[in-house]
């Protein structure tokens, strides 16, 4: 089912300029953007592709400003949504955050379902991803 097509207009220009945002720093204004384009869907919003994305999106922004406990719910949404169990990117980022959170037994299991799901290329695309990495390395799950 497509959503119709003046909604998902509207969600295309919100989340466009929620990516604009993020690469400009303004994670902040960025998630707010994001959740204007998450409002517009019909319920169940949980039925629909942009919700993935768009929750993994405010997740990632709620990490990057530090803010640990949000960004790990907004994840835990985002794998309730079409294919965000197989989204490597929701897991890695879910990882950090409970990695950040101090919980390292969770964030290990995050991290090495990213891992599984797309080997060491999701470790390369940040520059403190190396650090993840060992984790799991030092875990004994990755060689």
């Amino acid at each position: 089912m497509d959503l119709p097509s003046n909604v998902n207009k509207q969600i295309d220009l919100l989340s466009e300029m929620g990516n604009d945002l993020a690469d400009q720093g303004e994670f902040s204004q960025a998630a707010e953007r994001w959740k204007q384009a998450l409002e517009l869907l019909p319920a169940p919003q949980t039925n629909w592709e942009a919700y993935t994305w768009l929750k993994a999106s405010i997740g990632d922004a709620l990490y990057q400003l530090a803010d640990f406990s949000a960004a790990r719910e907004a994840l835990f949404d985002a794998l309730n949504g079409p294919d965000g169990q197989e989204n490597p990117f929701v897991h890695y980022r879910l990882g950090q955050s409970e990695l950040a959170l101090k919980n390292e037994e969770a964030g290990i299991a995050e991290l090495l379902k990213a891992y599984m799901l797309d080997g060491e290329e999701i470790f390369t695309e940040e520059e403190d991803g190396h650090i993840f990495l060992q984790k799991l390395r030092d875990a004994g799950l990755a060689s």
